[in-house]
């Protein structure tokens, strides 16, 4: 058994937060931000679209239960990856669709994986999902961590 970590930008981070944590082998979920230039950013900083983050949501799970491919695949499935920094009616930098790796072997991977599904034509564009390797997970305020689960709500908008 290994625990590893995936981390992935998929529009507002509470609908995603929600789904990744359903899945069977996801040991948990949290909510926060990545990819940007200040350091323990706000939710506040962060809405500006000023400071490069993206609302993103870190995975951890057992790989003997569930692989990273098939995160991977939920990821997809989660959001169009065809919309750049935007999702539904979310717009700017902090919403795009983003994955965040953390070895060189989930960078293959998700690489892969996108140029698998670019090449199958299973989305109508493009993919524009980012892939970079991750600089440092920011864990958003306590009051967004389980947002949907703490109000009773099974879904957003995505």
């Amino acid at each position: 058994m290994a625990i590893e970590k995936a981390t992935f930008g998929a529009g507002c981070f509470w609908g995603v937060e929600a789904r990744f944590s359903e899945l069977m082998g996801v040991t948990d979920t949290a909510v926060g931000y990545e990819g940007g230039t200040l350091e323990h950013p706000t939710y506040k900083e962060v809405c500006t679209d000023r400071t490069g983050h993206a609302e993103v949501v870190e995975v951890t799970f057992n790989n003997a239960h569930v692989s990273y491919e098939q995160i991977l695949d939920a990821f997809f499935s989660l959001h169009d990856p065809t919309q750049l920094n935007r999702q539904g009616p979310d717009w700017g930098t902090q919403y795009r669709s983003a994955i965040f790796t953390h070895s060189d072997d989930q960078a293959r991977l998700a690489n892969a994986k996108i140029a698998d599904l670019n090449a199958a034509g299973t989305f109508r564009s493009r993919i524009v999902t980012e892939v970079t390797p991750s600089t440092g997970f920011w864990k958003a305020e306590e009051y967004h961590q389980k947002y949907l689960e703490k109000r009773g709500m099974v879904s957003c908008h995505i």
